[in-house]
């Protein structure tokens, strides 16, 4: 017997958690690395070259911007329904190669009808994936260590989009001109690749559930099941959520909409950072490089992706999910409004940061609440439902925000809407506090 068979049984739990995380955190925020950057990468396009090419204005910027998101809710509750059926292994991969098609396809729109059919198609594709990886963790780790796991897998999105913006920068740069292309149709081409190979790594790499994971030992895959089965009993005792209740109870319908409105902030900044650092020059008189500017849309997440990991191990660590939410929504909302209303670029980056802190901060303990009380299919259906209404906000945040630019003339107007919808998001998470439970583990 392998030397790992004789671990003593009390160190079972901390060596199979460990192997487990180790096993797929990693790869899963691989995945999501690639998934997000072709998701706001028509951020880093639009500024630099793409709008004035296809004629674009900031109001039809934004549209094309957002629509991802129409397409996402078209299919988001039941591609998740087909992945519990299914297995994430198949369904994590078909995802992969769809999105990386039409992600790679974008580099070839020769007008801003195609350009938004396509970002349509490209919403299409890729729904499932993030409340399909949710899913997927609460089958393999336990609802006290979940805030910290989704932190771990969600520092993807801070390091896609501060990696993403200089990896972004760069191959606008020096693509532009390779195979008869401008930058921003090949970077389009060359971060759509990535997801086409990963898809075939999934498909060999992921294993759907604990009983079936060969590279645990026989008595590491026993209590992991066991621990798991034990919890979904705790779970359901008494509190059955069929389908059909994860999908109509008002209190999943509240927790979308708080969702929502940390998700407008996350998406006002990502698809918009990059357009006000490029006003910056205009604003402050300074001027700034392609790559310049990539490292200095990097800041905020970089810092923020630090936080989250400290404050979603806080929230583990004491068992309170509610507070863990609201404060940094709350925090970040107050921020952001300021940020156009400073003297100079720096103080402006720091408001922006604030802001960026707080929703990287809310979002992996906002992803613990569900699981609190659902589970199986129910789980499934109540988080794809949650993850779609609230992503409606990555629809209406940079289309508001674009058609306010072109109303106004400035981005002050969009800014405030950014921060009413954080601190809106916040007091919703406080007011549903007594359904949701303040304390778990």
């Amino acid at each position: 017997m392998k030397q790992n068979a004789q671990v003593h049984p009390v160190d079972i739990p901390r060596t199979t958690q460990r192997k487990v995380t180790t096993r797929l955190v990693p790869f899963l925020a691989l995945l999501y690395f690639v998934n997000y950057l072709d998701r706001v990468n028509i951020g880093f396009a639009g500024p630099n070259g793409m709008k004035s090419d296809l004629s674009l204005s900031e109001t039809a910027f934004g549209f094309a911007s957002g629509i991802f998101f129409l397409g996402y809710l078209v299919l988001e509750v039941p591609s998740n329904l087909a992945l519990h059926r299914f297995g994430a292994r198949r369904w994590i991969a078909r995802i992969l190669v769809t999105w990386g098609v039409i992600a790679s396809a974008m580099a070839f729109v020769p007008n801003g009808a195609t350009l938004i059919v396509l970002r349509f198609l490209l919403g299409v594709a890729e729904a499932g994936f993030f409340p399909g990886i949710l899913l997927y963790l609460t089958y393999w780790f336990p609802q006290r260590q979940r805030a910290r796991v989704v932190a771990l897998f969600m520092t993807a999105v801070p390091i896609s989009t501060a990696l993403g913006a200089t990896l972004s920068s760069l191959v606008l740069q020096w693509g532009d001109g390779v195979f008869g292309l401008s930058g921003w149709r090949f970077m389009f081409l060359v971060e759509g690749i990535p997801s086409l190979l990963l898809a075939v790594v999934t498909w060999f790499y992921l294993t759907d559930r604990p009983e079936r994971a060969t590279w645990l030992e026989p008595t590491e895959r026993e209590w992991l099941t066991a621990e798991l089965a034990a919890e979904d009993e705790r779970r359901t005792a008494g509190h059955h959520w069929t389908v059909r209740k994860s999908l109509t109870h008002p209190r999943i319908l509240g927790l979308a909409l708080v969702y929502a409105g940390i998700v407008y902030g996350l998406y006002a900044l990502g698809f918009f950072l990059p357009t006000i650092i490029n006003g910056f020059q205009q604003q402050y008189g300074t001027h700034y490089s392609v790559i310049q500017r990539g490292l200095i849309n990097a800041v905020p997440y970089v810092i923020g992706a630090v936080v989250m990991v400290w404050w979603s191990r806080h929230g583990d660590r004491t068992g309170e999910r509610v507070w863990h939410v609201a404060l940094p929504a709350l925090v970040g909302g107050l921020a952001i409004p300021v940020t156009l209303y400073l003297g100079n670029p720096f103080s402006a980056m720091v408001a922006v940061t604030v802001c960026a802190v707080g929703v990287l901060a809310a979002l992996p303990t906002f992803w613990a609440l569900p699981s609190t009380f659902l589970s199986g299919a129910a789980a499934a259906g109540g988080i794809a439902l949650i993850n779609s209404i609230g992503n409606v906000s990555g629809f209406a945040a940079p289309y508001v925000t674009g058609w306010l630019r072109d109303w106004t003339g400035t981005q002050k107007a969009g800014l405030w809407v950014v921060g009413a919808c954080m601190v809106g998001a916040a007091l919703g998470a406080l007011a549903l506090r007594r359904g949701i439970g303040e304390r778990v583990g």
